[in-house]
């Protein structure tokens, strides 16, 4: 793998294809996912509590400074963080800034209306395009004050100030995003009525996150109640006013982050990848990427050490829904797009409002590439082109996943190059460190 420059303000960094098979042991870094949930328990819960591997990236550093901003002491080291969390109401009376970070951003707004002097929030461009009404208006149904400062349903937004909200009963469906769900549930037990969440007669949107938010709240010692119907569809959640408490928590490797290199050793034959400490039964919804790589044909495995996939003589198509892992898609639709026959992925919903529009950014990019594609309001249909091999610099619009999918094709697919590889720090600072151990010579 070489860094090259198209230009003299955009480095890009050429993708070296592998000689031979590899068998490697990657340590992914810790959950962004996770980490951004229980910084905001942290916050919430009075007293000093510990997170043990901490993701340390651009989305989590800028959380991280938001909330010292806004009065709640942490103290980042190297592998852990202590959180002073807020005694009473949290001080605010700063503006923060979160870059493209949605959940910090969603998370954020929900602190915030705890906050004694307001609290103005704002993002990068692309954030400032990104919806945030639904998350405003649930927040103001439960007693909330926040303002626009500029366009109504965009940042950037000013929060708290005013009387606290008291919560209580709330109706959502499907929304934007579901991480004002999140934020939601996680703010609850702060709250003079807690909240108690009534889902309509539509499911939420990515269900599988605020799974993985409760997943959280159980791990923090947060009571709430969970009613489901008979196919298992949540209906509603209760989360009663409650006495937080510190804690210490382990955070687990980012599978969203794994998801890289599970498709690196798909593509190439008899490669085999391992990922370190990440359970094959993991709550992170990204995990769930390891079956689509295992029903294109690639071989899986688990142990004490973690799991991984190994690469077999071929991949073949599918048609998977993977409306509850849509950040790991990109990988899955970047390894399609090199496998034998038409793959079609569908529950793609959410993508258009990520860090850039994934699935536009897809079809061009897969276009480039050789491939016809054809995409829907929700999905994705890649017919690849094996004879198309022509050189081509990924333009990943900003957007670290993109960046990240189309970058291990090149491992097998010769001519790939990425621009504004700096991108990748957004979630995973060390990628191109841990991507060069597949190119590295056998010893």
């Amino acid at each position: 793998m070489s860094a090259s420059s198209s230009s003299a303000s955009a480095p890009a960094i050429a993708i070296t294809p592998v000689r031979r098979p590899f068998n490697v042991t990657v340590e992914p870094p810790g959950s962004k996912s996770e980490t951004n949930r229980f910084l905001m328990l942290g916050a919430l819960s009075p007293g000093v509590s510990k997170l043990d591997c901490p993701l340390r990236a651009t989305d989590t550093d800028l959380f991280v400074d938001a909330l010292r901003a806004i009065g709640v002491p942490i103290e980042m080291g190297e592998n852990c963080a202590h959180i002073h969390g807020a005694v009473g109401r949290i001080a605010g009376g700063a503006s923060v800034q979160l870059g493209d970070g949605g959940t910090p951003t969603r998370f954020m707004m929900a602190i915030a209306t705890l906050a004694r002097k307001p609290v103005v929030i704002d993002g990068s461009v692309r954030m400032r395009e990104r919806p945030i009404a639904e998350g405003v208006e649930m927040l103001r149904a439960i007693g909330a004050k926040i303002d626009y400062l500029e366009c109504d349903g965009a940042l950037p937004i000013r929060v708290g100030g005013g009387r606290l909200p008291r919560g209580g009963a709330l109706e959502v469906g499907r929304t934007a995003s579901s991480q004002f769900v999140s934020a939601l549930l996680l703010l609850a037990p702060r709250l003079e009525r807690g909240i108690d969440l009534f889902v309509n007669s539509e499911s939420l949107t990515s269900p599988s996150y605020v799974e993985l938010t409760l997943h959280a709240m159980t791990k923090w010692g947060v009571r709430f109640e969970v009613f489901r119907d008979a196919t298992g569809r949540i209906t509603r959640i209760t989360v009663p006013h409650a006495e937080l408490v510190p804690s210490q928590v382990a955070i687990e490797p980012d599978a969203s982050s794994a998801v890289y290199f599970l498709g690196a050793a798909a593509l190439v034959r008899d490669a085999r990848v391992t990922i370190c400490g990440l359970p094959r039964l993991s709550s992170q919804p990204d995990a769930a990427c390891l079956s689509a790589f295992v029903s294109m044909g690639a071989h899986e495995w688990s142990g004490p050490r973690g799991m991984g996939i190994e690469g077999t003589s071929t991949l073949d198509g599918l048609d998977i829904d993977a409306s509850r892992w849509p950040d790991g898609a990109l990988c899955v639709a970047a390894v399609a797009s090199l496998a034998k026959g038409k793959s079609r992925i569908r529950g793609l919903e959410t993508l258009k409002m990520k860090e850039s529009n994934r699935v536009h950014v897809l079809t061009e990019e897969l276009t480039r590439m050789g491939c016809r594609v054809e995409t829907t309001a929700s999905s994705i249909t890649i017919d690849p082109d094996p004879s198309s091999a022509r050189p081509i610099l990924i333009d990943p619009r900003g957007d670290h996943r993109v960046a990240m999918s189309f970058a291990i094709l090149g491992l097998s697919r010769p001519g790939i190059s990425i621009g504004e590889p700096q991108c990748v720090a957004k979630s995973y600072p060390n990628f191109w460190r841990d991507l060069a151990m597949l190119s590295e010579p056998a010893h």
